[in-house]
């Protein structure tokens, strides 16, 4: 299998040079380990997924690290709280040392795991001020296609200007919606069901049932196959429960378990006191469209394009990779969020970028019209105090041009993502 270089790689170098642990959290399966590896082939590796270091790490952990270099990669690391508060005296150790000898401070851990929940109730209280912390998702269309650019997708002149360098016209849009992004199956022709029939098995069986027990794995699947097929829309916990047979109070509990995992984003309603009548329901969105075709039982990229539901899939898709680019550039996904009103006017992506606000429109079509950015207008109260600036709007399309359709509105390609 081909390594396929990770834009998030210089944040992370950058990260490792800064602090003294690095944590790298996310799916199961989108290579982190791999590229933990990558980054610090000078430290020593151990997975917790051996049973022998398992339960050598929980039962003696200050034995552990004597037994181990002082520079370890540990992967899945939510498996062993008990080295925590190890953890912190060993990184206070070597500060203490640093600044005796009047030499730079090292970074002495690599970690990774696949729930950030367990996670972040051990290292706020024991790691804090010691550890980046570093989302990563699959892999993105920019790393399938080599591109080298790492900025966050903001459609102004400069981000357009640097990309344009490197536009590539995607001419396999489908398969890479149909196949999704976990590097196994990007990098191989590795069989795609029964790829992600086992990748489901594993996820339940091990991170979901460490959060919460499952009483019937047939329930979670329908509950994730119920969320695919709503990835896109606001999120009713009604609705979900009844297709699914369980209470609302469990899917919403269930819901956070696929949103701590990094499995789904949940994007946020825009608000501001200038704005009228604007809705507070979240939209749900799926960050893998091949575990949602999957999951919603679409099997081939042509039932895709051609189905009902492609204009879905192709929305879920663009809002997927710009989150990746926002974390791959090692910023936030908070400044994403959509406009709803009360009058069902909406536009499907906000972007709020140093006090600049984007409006987004994502359309499959590849034939772009200003009228497709109708409700961008609807931003322009925002701009009545000064301090807040309406940018150029984007229609995000599969025309293969960058043009403008209008002042402030340009038809930008779904290959300058």
């Amino acid at each position: 299998m081909a390594w396929i270089a990770r834009s998030i790689t210089d944040y992370l170098t950058t990260a490792i040079r800064t602090f003294p642990a690095v944590l790298l959290t996310g799916p199961r399966q989108v290579g982190k380990s791999s590229l933990l590896q990558k980054v610090g082939s000078e430290y020593e590796y151990i997975t917790f997924d051996n049973p022998v270091y398992l339960q050598a790490a929980k039962e003696d952990p200050e034995l552990f690290f004597l037994n181990h270099s002082d520079q370890l990669i540990l992967d899945e690391i939510q498996y062993v709280p008990e080295l925590f508060p190890y953890l912190k005296m060993r990184i206070d150790q070597m500060r203490f040392d640093a600044l005796e000898s009047n030499q730079p401070e090292r970074c002495l851990y690599l970690l990774s795991g696949s729930q950030a929940y367990h996670q972040m109730q051990n290292i706020s209280e024991s790691l804090a001020g010691r550890l980046a912390i570093l989302p990563l998702q699959g892999i993105s269309y920019r790393e399938q296609n080599h591109v080298q650019c790492t900025l966050p997708f903001i459609p102004d002149e400069s981000y357009l200007s640097v990309r344009k360098e490197e536009n590539t016209r995607i001419s396999d849009l489908w398969q890479m919606i149909h196949r999704g992004d976990m590097p196994r199956l990007v990098a191989s022709t590795d069989d795609w069901e029964l790829y992600y029939s086992s990748y489901v098995t594993t996820y339940i069986e091990r991170d979901v049932n460490q959060l919460t027990k499952v009483s019937d794995r047939g329930d979670f699947v329908r509950f994730m196959a119920a969320v695919a097929a709503r990835s896109g829309e606001l999120l009713n916990l009604d609705s979900i429960a009844r297709d699914v047979g369980v209470s609302p109070t469990t899917i919403k509990r269930w819901l956070q378990i696929l949103e701590t995992s990094g499995i789904v984003l949940m994007l946020h309603p825009y608000h501001s006191n200038r704005l009228k009548r604007m809705i507070k329901t979240s939209k749900v969105y799926f960050l893998d469209t091949g575990l949602m075709a999957w999951l919603t039982r679409w099997l081939t990229p042509e039932t895709i394009q051609l189905g009902a539901k492609a204009g879905q899939f192709f929305e879920t898709w663009v809002i997927g990779e710009i989150v990746k680019s926002f974390l791959n550039a090692g910023k936030s996904t908070r400044d994403l969020y959509f406009y709803r009103d009360a009058d069902q006017r909406e536009i499907d992506l906000i972007i709020d970028w140093g006090r600049t606000i984007y409006p987004v429109e994502i359309k499959m079509s590849a034939r772009p019209d200003k009228k497709m950015a109708h409700a961008f207008h609807l931003l322009e109260p925002l701009t009545s105090s000064g301090d807040i600036q309406l940018g150029d709007g984007a229609i995000i399309n599969q025309y293969p041009e960058l043009m403008y359709l209008d002042k402030g509105i340009r038809s930008i390609p779904v290959g300058y993502l």
